[in-house]
């Protein structure tokens, strides 16, 4: 029990609530723009959309603690859990393509285009 209200818990606790009341009232605020007359529908989804975006924050702390405790939990047991082996990789060589020659008054620039292509031709067709 002791250590439950540590000042850092208790600052998280109120930029929870804090995140909470705001968006709260910003979801109001859209809400009375919404009932005026140049109200859209798209501030009829911002007054749904703002009270989620408050409770963010609470969701955010709920992961991070149950993450913690997991990994508390993986330190702490006295066996390691089996995981499935993993396959081993294959490396497989990848020899160039063919060097092509080209007559002289063709573009070299084009020419070294070409191999490019014709290399990941044959790459692709592996």
């Amino acid at each position: 029990m002791r250590g439950l209200l540590t000042p850092q818990r208790v600052l998280i606790a109120f930029a929870c609530l804090a995140a909470l009341i705001v968006c709260c009232g910003l979801a109001y605020w859209q809400w009375q723009r919404f009932e005026s007359a140049s109200g859209t529908f798209q501030n009829l989804g911002y007054v749904l959309q703002w009270p989620l975006f408050g409770l963010f924050p609470l969701f955010m702390v709920w992961r991070f603690r149950k993450l913690a405790r997991e990994r508390r939990d993986e330190a702490l047991s006295p066996e390691p859990v089996a995981s499935a082996p993993r396959p081993e990789s294959t490396v497989v060589a990848v020899k160039p393509a063919p060097v092509e020659h080209f007559d002289d008054d063709e573009d070299a620039e084009l020419a070294a285009y070409n191999r490019m292509l014709a290399d990941l031709n044959a790459r692709d067709g592996r």
